[in-house]
């Protein structure tokens, strides 16, 4: 760049963690700090998480901007999913910003995608700056989860200078910062300080013309489709007329017809835009996340916005049960086709691909918990569809089969190390590490299968009484390291029509697990349980006790079944087999089979049968 400026009165900043390590609540703290707010207004916890689902689960699934004004200088925040699954969300935001925190548990330290989202930021070679939080924890160790950052920095070759960061200790949810976790703070002052002290102003070249990177976009009904992005180099004012270059080269003309930047939680007017800011421009409808906005006279693309690519597949079909339309209002194949295309735009980790039968689309992303939470939004607004299991992309490379391989760690008690350790063998894991610090809490470390991991989760918790914490990153393609059962039991399948029977699930009980209860409608191929065997077995959940004039004292009693646990999406999704799918509406998850007819599945392994037999 031949000629440097830098806009000192703006800092971009993104804030990156693990679920769960308080990114959200410090934003809260920020907010409230810098004067967002007036004095005794009410104000609900965790601003930034709009979604309900981001409310309900406690994450950040999407991420956003937001602005505060500190001593004259105007931070735009972007608050970052901490999920892996949502990498595409931290590459487009890491592209904004021009410095990041990175905020660490006291207790908990660097997980694998606080690893996942700070060689992101090391690639991009942001200003960073650490914050230990929660240190108020009985369980915090905070010089142990230092020399565990500074491990990681190494371990991710960060420069020098990216090891010599500034670095601040914070109870995110009191909204205090210090420089010693022995301290007692009394706001954030500190920490917006160095904000603005350690992060630069974005850079830019005043004789440069105006271009702008798309790095997401919203939606108004007003005027439509906004382009969001970073304002590199020069000046645009509304009425504008400008271009966007897409693609491969492509160019569409178009106006400004409005143009706005962050102001608090809100969008607001403005005429016209500085370098380094972010802005949200109106008047195009044909963009895309990684197009360049710059002037029709000198037309120049930026780098466009690259994400790792999909691992896991899942197929999205109509409902082609005997239930379909009764319960959603979206039922028909081009309206889920028009949704999973409006993902993709808005979205750029997800990819939407036709199959043979054009009643389903095959959409890939980066893990099962991506592809759970696109279903979730999708019954939320009155969506019917099937959908498969999750599979792992495989890869074939100079004849050789490759599949994506994760880093897992685990953190459970030593009384289940056996058991989490056989667990994992069987699903061809591998243990690399393991550490005993003599707290009675084992961390062990595997390279495993992507596809081992799919429908594991559950099992995990189960076998270690819900005190085990698991996570994983990508680690890359490796060699397929062969087959292996990842479920052992069979299913119960309904053979008919109707309504599900106490009398019929009653004696049903022994043969596994019911999902169903008591007037639940049923439908032949439908599955209503979880067989002990190994085999799938027809059943009548619908049979009624047959009546007759004898009676006999104790022979009446009322029939009191095994409460059922209600069917939760992701457990649905891990749960099926191949020849499985999971139909799902606004209101109800059912399982069921591919191929309804029992007569019809009956056939196909007979044929398989003979098929073995020759072979």
């Amino acid at each position: 760049m031949s000629n440097k400026v830098y806009n000192n009165g703006l800092r971009n900043i993104a804030i990156i963690a693990h679920v769960d390590h308080g990114k959200t609540t410090l934003v809260d703290g920020m907010f409230k700090q810098s004067g967002l707010f007036r004095e005794g207004q009410d104000v609900s916890e965790r601003i930034m998480d709009s979604m309900d689902l981001e409310r309900e689960r406690g994450i950040t699934i999407a991420a956003k901007n937001c602005s505060v004004s500190w001593k004259g200088t105007k931070i735009n925040i972007i608050d970052t999913p901490g999920h892996a699954d949502f990498g595409g969300e931290v590459e487009r935001s890491l592209s904004m910003a021009d410095g990041a925190i990175l905020l660490v548990d006291a207790s908990e330290g660097p997980l694998p995608q606080t690893r996942f989202v700070l060689k992101k930021a090391l690639e991009q070679n942001l200003s960073l700056m650490v914050v230990i939080n929660k240190v108020d924890r009985q369980d915090a160790r905070p010089d142990e989860v230092l020399n565990e950052i500074y491990d990681l920095f190494i371990d991710l070759d960060a420069s020098e200078d990216q090891l010599d960061f500034p670095l601040l200790y914070a109870i995110g949810r009191d909204g205090i910062a210090m420089e010693s976790p022995d301290e007692r703070g009394e706001n954030l002052h500190i920490l917006l300080d160095m904000i603005v002290d350690h992060v630069p102003g974005p850079v830019h070249d005043p004789d440069e013309p105006f271009q702008m990177l798309v790095s997401d976009l919203s939606y108004s009904d007003y005027v439509g489709r906004l382009a969001i992005g970073k304002v590199h180099h020069g000046v645009a004012k509304s009425n504008d007329q400008l271009l966007c270059i897409a693609d491969g080269g492509r160019t569409v003309p178009l106006k400004v017809t409005k143009l706005q930047t962050y102001d608090g939680l809100q969008v607001v007017p403005t005429d016209t835009c500085e370098p380094g800011d972010i802005v949200v421009i109106a008047g195009i409808e044909d963009v895309h996340i990684g197009d360049t906005i710059c002037t029709k006279e000198d037309p120049r693309a930026l780098p466009r916005i690259t994400v790792d690519e999909p691992t896991v597949s899942m197929r999205f079909g109509i409902n082609t049960s005997p239930l379909a339309g009764q319960e959603g209002k979206l039922v028909q194949t081009n309206k889920i086709r028009e949704r999973l295309h409006k993902e993709t735009l808005l979205n750029v980790a997800i990819q939407v691909e036709d199959t043979e039968g054009r009643e389903a689309y095959l959409v890939k992303g980066r893990g099962e918990f991506q592809m759970a939470i696109l279903v979730e939004q999708m019954r939320r607004e009155g969506f019917e569809l099937s959908v498969g299991r999750p599979e792992v992309i495989l890869k074939y490379e100079d004849g050789q089969k490759l599949e994506p391989i994760e880093h897992l760690y685990v953190d459970c008690d030593e009384s289940f190390m056996g058991i989490v350790t056989e667990k994992i063998q069987i699903r061809k894991g591998r243990m690399t590490n393991m550490v005993n610090h003599g707290t009675g809490r084992v961390r062990l470390e595997f390279s495993v299968p992507s596809r081992a991991l799919i429908g594991y989760r559950d099992e995990f918790l189960t076998d270690t009484k819900g005190t085990g914490i698991m996570n994983s990153y990508l680690e890359g393609y490796g060699e397929y390291r062969g087959e292996f059962t990842s479920r052992y039991t069979g299913s119960l399948v309904a053979d008919r029509s109707g309504k599900a029977v106490a009398y019929g699930l009653f004696n049903l009980e022994p043969r596994g697990r019911i999902f169903v209860v008591p007037g639940d409608p049923i439908y032949e191929g439908m599955i209503i349980g979880e067989h002990n065997r190994e085999n799938d077995i027809n059943v009548n959940p619908a049979k009624e006790k047959k009546l007759t004039n004898m009676r006999a004292s104790g022979k009446d009693e009322a029939v009191v079944l095994t409460p059922v646990k209600p069917m939760t999406l992701e457990y649905a999704l891990n749960f099926i087999k191949d020849d499985e799918e999971v139909e799902v509406t606004p209101v109800s998850i059912r399982l069921r089979k591919t191929e309804l007819s029992a007569l019809v599945r009956h056939r196909e392994e007979g044929k398989k049968k003979k098929g073995k037999e020759n072979g």
